[in-house]
């Protein structure tokens, strides 16, 4: 165990110099620094914005019904079925009527555990939704598991939608969590305009172009708008011509021609055949660019737009613009966001906190640097320059890896010089016993590194077990925690079973004539 080949000495000191490299680079700005790494401060040690979101699955659920009500019309019609009085009741309900002659086909389609257009039985052991039948009259209503699919569905989508809104911010490490089955966990650390980032996630995006229109009877129905400076009103169709989803691309750019900010975009191949075919027997028609229910432009078509890209004329600043280009490429929320809590951490208690921890840390290494040497004396001394190496590991490979440390991760740290510690005097402990056994003290020495490695490895694997749950299981504070103590844990076995096993190996070499070595 004593026994150090020179390559694995050059590997060690390569490995501990590199990490220590990383670790320096936090603290000095090298002008050769190859790597710029840095680790990221969290919301409690940063400053920024908590906001906790709520999800309002109302549309969307509507939006579903109205869907499905579209679907049962369409299959319905295939299996030669008449449906009468067809409607959503309540925006909760689907209602209709038929023959009394298919009442029994159309409650086996409906019922049936492999049916199609009320799936989800194979997989739930309950259908997407429950059926009220009383004689040739049928009622539909999401059931409970169909309601779960369509709420996570909503949530799994908002939040990489708002992810990506964050991440277009510039943002350094935002922790976005799902909370429940309606709710999103926003935290931006280090975010100073959190105004601008409220608004931003406030905005369902929904976008899409339709024609101004006078003619209050048309075909496809008509509503009254207003502009987004709520100025005047407008009469739109209810036809969409083109929608959000078809853009690929927006950008905030100055119009010269016009001297004003402008959001161009681009579409999608899809997008452009529509936009071409609208705008082409649409010359001189008004078309209304509508957001969130609000018209933010209505220009007149003056030609054809057959390139499939276009742009949106407003009484827009840069910074409107950008946020406005900013939604678009992100995409459209499924429902609306409602901000249900928020609070700030400014950046004075966060330094609070961290001359907190730092303080924390300071006096329980002095603690720990003190108890060592006057326990161990020299190898005292060789555990403490083990404990302030692996430090620089772990700091190192936290830097690496661009962590985010949070208040609970300097905990953490701190855990990790206990743990350290607790490696080696479990190591000088056994090597005490060995050597009233053994005459020789190399071999004490060597023998009290082996049998000492099976428990140090039993307590620190199972400690590792403990924060890989953690990090899996937890969230914000609680992985930070976990991340810090899983790497100090391997910094702590790394530094103990070679950096000081090295450090000892040396020592006892060149003074193997000495009694009572330890």
């Amino acid at each position: 165990m004593l026994y150090f080949s020179k390559f694995k000495i050059i590997s060690v000191i390569i490995f501990t110099l590199l990490l220590s490299y990383f670790t320096a680079s936090n603290f000095f700005k090298f002008d050769d620094n190859f790597i710029n790494r840095n680790i990221n401060l969290g919301l409690d040690l940063q400053g920024g914005s908590y906001l906790l979101l709520e999800i309002d699955n109302k549309p969307v659920i509507i939006q579903h019904l109205q869907n499905k009500l579209v679907q049962i019309k369409k299959y319905f019609k295939e299996k030669k079925i008449s449906l009468k009085n067809i409607i959503l009741q309540d925006n909760e309900k689907i209602y209709f009527t038929v023959d009394q002659g298919h009442i029994e086909e159309t409650r086996s389609l409906l019922d049936n555990d492999d049916s199609k257009i009320n799936p989800y039985f194979q997989q739930f052991k309950s259908h997407q939704f429950n059926i009220e039948n009383s004689d040739n009259e049928f009622l539909l209503s999401f059931s409970k598991y169909g309601l779960i699919q369509i709420k996570s569905s909503s949530q799994n989508q908002a939040i990489e939608i708002v992810r990506r809104r964050v991440d277009e911010i510039g943002t350094n490490e935002p922790n976005i969590l799902k909370q429940g089955n309606n709710r999103i966990l926003v935290e931006l650390p280090g975010l100073n305009d959190p105004g601008r980032i409220k608004s931003l996630l406030g905005k369902t995006a929904n976008l899409t172009f339709r024609f101004v229109t006078q003619n209050e009877e048309e075909s496809f129905g008509t509503e009254k708008l207003f502009f987004e400076d709520g100025s005047e009103v407008a009469i739109v169709s209810k036809r969409i011509i083109l929608s959000g989803d078809n853009l690929i691309d927006a950008q905030p750019k100055m119009d010269n021609q016009i001297n004003q900010t402008v959001v161009y975009f681009n579409l999608d191949r899809v997008g452009a055949k529509k936009f071409a075919k609208a705008t082409t027997t649409g010359v001189g028609k008004r078309l209304a660019i509508i957001l969130d229910g609000k018209i933010i432009s209505d220009p007149t078509i003056k030609e054809p737009i057959i390139g499939g890209s276009g742009q949106i004329t407003g009484d827009f600043t840069f910074q409107s613009a950008t946020d406005l280009a900013l939604l678009l490429r992100s995409g459209a929320l499924p429902a609306p966001l409602n901000i249900i809590e928020e609070r700030t951490v400014g950046p004075d208690l966060g330094q609070d906190s961290i001359n907190s921890g730092m303080l924390s840390l300071i006096i329980g290494f002095f603690l720990v640097v003190m108890f060592m040497i006057f326990k161990y004396k020299v190898f005292g001394l060789i555990a403490n320059i083990t404990l302030i190496i692996n430090l620089f590991l772990l700091v190192g490979i936290l830097t690496l890896f661009e962590a985010t440390l949070t208040l609970p991760g300097i905990a953490g740290i701190i855990l990790t010089v206990g743990m350290a510690v607790d490696a080696n005097v479990l190591i000088f402990e056994r090597i005490k016993e060995e050597i009233q056994d053994e005459k020789n003290q190399i071999l004490a020495f060597d023998s009290g590194y082996t049998k000492s490695k099976t428990t140090i490895l039993d307590a620190n694997i199972t400690t590792l077990i403990a924060a890989i749950i953690l990090f899996i299981m937890g969230s914000g504070p609680v992985k930070g925690f976990s991340v810090t103590l899983g790497v100090g844990i391997v910094t702590t076995l790394f530094s103990v079973y070679f950096i000081a096993r090295l450090l000892t190996a040396y020592y006892v070499t060149k003074n193997k004539m000495k009694k009572n070595l330890i």
